[in-house]
């Protein structure tokens, strides 16, 4: 059986990043456009759109990837910095 990884054995086990910005910018749409076609405040948006969200929300998530035609993979990616 494979042994399980612990965070409290590990102190550098990697990042979310957020990757809207990316998208956003080659769809060419604003963080105002985005906010009124998903029906999200801008405030919300914008911590998106600079990669400051500290929790997941699943239904801005699905908004974001409904409104982009993308997959929530394409926003959200796991860094392992090992």
């Amino acid at each position: 059986m494979k042994e399980l990884k612990s965070v409290s054995t590990v102190s550098n086990y990697g990042k979310i990043k957020i990757e809207l910005k990316k998208i956003m910018d080659e769809k060419k749409l604003s963080r105002y456009q985005l906010s009124k076609l998903t029906n999200t405040r801008f405030e919300v948006i914008n911590k998106w759109y600079n990669g400051y969200v500290e929790r997941i929300d699943s239904d801005i998530l699905a908004r974001l990837c409904y409104v982009l035609d993308c997959n929530a993979e394409d926003i959200i990616k796991y860094k392992n910095d090992l």
